[in-house]
């Protein structure tokens, strides 16, 4: 078996850390290597342990996890985080990504999935909960409105079948579900998000979705 996934959980909540302990550990592949009850905690233990992922709270005491999460990124470019949290922490959501997250889950979510999540994470993939990701561009919509532009100052203009994938990915959709939409292969959708990606200079789905809307795309 190849080495197992090593995980920093932060959460000022010992309760919260013991059940993410014992629940991941089940995983052949994830092993707890550090806890951090704050910010400043979770920051001198990555240092020290380089997990691969770290799930991060965000209303935490001395430093919370927005904070935490931008110094961590800046510091280590490579770290994946994965900000783990309630639904009433959504006004969070979007200065947590902004921050650098790769990932955004609310802690109602299943066993299974965050496993998964962290799996996708690892590999450098991102990974945010459809319903969030609504919010979040609601929110940003309403924050800063824009004019839609079929062509702003980008190198290389998206074409309207791009836009038209960058719409559904915004709200959430996965590869899938947005060639099921589109009448397209899904095969075909995965390329134009790669494409999409690169145009407007995103690294991932979530970042595209929020640089989209700076651009006036959405």
């Amino acid at each position: 078996m190849s080495e197992r996934l090593r995980l920093l959980l932060v959460d000022d909540q010992r309760l919260m850390r013991d059940g993410l302990r014992t629940l991941l550990e089940l995983e052949d592949d994830m092993r707890v290597a550090g806890e951090a009850e704050n910010g400043e905690e979770a920051l001198a233990q990555y240092e020290s342990l380089k997990p691969n992922v770290v799930l991060m709270d965000v209303r935490m005491p001395v430093m919370d996890g927005v904070e935490a999460t931008r110094q961590m990124c800046e510091r280590w470019p490579e770290a994946q985080v994965i900000i783990l949290t309630t639904f009433d922490d959504d006004e969070y959501v979007f200065e947590g990504l902004r921050a650098g997250a790769r990932g955004y889950l609310l802690k109602a979510v299943s066993g299974h999935e965050l496993a998964e999540a962290i799996r996708t994470v690892a590999a450098g993939g991102a990974l945010i909960d459809p319903s969030v990701t609504r919010k979040v561009m609601a929110e940003f919509a309403r924050m800063a409105p824009t004019v839609p532009r079929s062509n702003p100052d980008l190198i290389e203009p998206l074409s309207e079948r791009e836009i038209d994938v960058l719409r559904l990915l915004a709200e959430g959709l996965t590869n899938r579900e947005i060639a099921q939409r589109l009448f397209l292969a899904e095969g075909t959708v995965k390329n134009y998000v790669t494409s999409i990606l690169g145009k407007i200079e995103a690294r991932d789905r979530t970042q595209a979705a929020l640089r989209a809307r700076e651009l006036g795309l959405l």
